[in-house]
């Protein structure tokens, strides 16, 4: 996302007086808005939240990550191609052009290679060859060249009244010609264990809803392609379903909007703080979280405090 300076000018349901006592915070160019990842982040740990949304903090850039990103944006260029020409081959030929053009939109990638070595001690060539195989178990699961997307790396928002603006990203939209809709989202891991999918089934309800509130369709089929272990999750959600995520948005909602006004996000301690950029500032392993600057939760979460 890119940012302008606060002084440039007000930002949409933000008070000016509150802009102009933070002068140095960017505001966003957009409106604040909660998406499926900052939604799990609070679930998650509402301090991991404050951090990444509020405080912004840096992390380095994750190896994992890193190929997701780029095995989306191969998949997503992909269907740039005519039908026919849509191929493993070509797959593998975007490789190159599209880190180069990642690394030109984000130069921390750049440190993922030190003196020629990447992640797991791999060189560029062997790194991109290890996308590559994720492209392949792409193919096994999907032929690209029997389907034609209506969108790709669809930007979809939708204000809940008396809510927050959800905002999100879905990777591919097919529409039928009956005019049933499936929203496709890639995974570059594993699929999760029985009884651990919550977080991905609520990541594509929550993007379900906002197209049913915004497009008056309900999606006939929600679908997770995880090219990691070639599993694809695939669900029909009702009414009910879409109801209830709303409702589990809500209360997720009500309790950012506690933790801004009183300034209590607690740390929540589990088995994925290991994972974790931040311990050195969580009180949960010694240590003490940074101030938060003044008029950020106001500007990143449109919450007056």
């Amino acid at each position: 996302m890119t940012t302008t300076e606060v002084s440039q000018g007000p930002v949409p349901g933000i008070p000016a007086e509150v802009a102009e006592a933070a002068p140095a915070v960017s505001a966003p160019s957009r409106p604040p808005a909660l998406s499926p990842s900052r939604a799990n982040d609070f679930m998650q740990c509402p301090l991991l939240f404050r951090f990444r949304t509020v405080d912004r903090l840096p992390e380095p850039p994750s190896a994992a990550a890193a190929r997701g990103t780029l095995v989306h944006a191969v998949l997503e260029r992909l269907y740039d191609a005519p039908l026919g020409e849509r191929t493993l081959a070509a797959a593998h030929d975007l490789l190159p052009g599209e880190w180069d053009r990642l690394l030109e939109a984000d130069d921390r990638y750049t440190s993922l290679f030190t003196d020629g070595v990447g992640p797991d001690g791999q060189d560029r060539d062997g790194w991109l060859a290890g996308a590559g195989s994720l492209l392949g178990t792409y193919f096994t699961l999907e032929d690209p060249n029997r389907l034609e997307p209506a969108e790709r790396e669809l930007l979809v928002e939708s204000q809940l009244d008396g809510g927050p603006l959800l905002r999100g990203i879905v990777d591919r939209l097919d529409i039928a010609p009956t005019g049933d809709v499936r929203v496709v989202d890639y995974k570059t891991g594993k699929s999760p264990r029985p009884g651990y999918e919550s977080s991905a089934v609520f990541q594509m309800r929550f993007y379900g809803l906002v197209l049913w509130r915004e497009r008056g369709v309900l999606p006939k089929m929600l679908q997770l392609v995880y090219l990691g272990d070639g599993q694809v999750l695939r669900g029909e959600p009702t009414t009910e379903h879409l109801e209830h995520t709303e409702q589990k948005i809500r209360a997720i909602w009500s309790g950012i909007e506690e933790a801004a006004r009183t300034g209590e996000w607690k740390p929540r301690r589990s088995k994925l703080c290991g994972w974790c950029a931040h311990q050195s500032l969580c009180p949960e392993f010694g240590g003490t979280p940074p101030e938060i600057p003044q008029g950020a939760v106001a500007l990143r979460l449109g919450i007056a405090v």
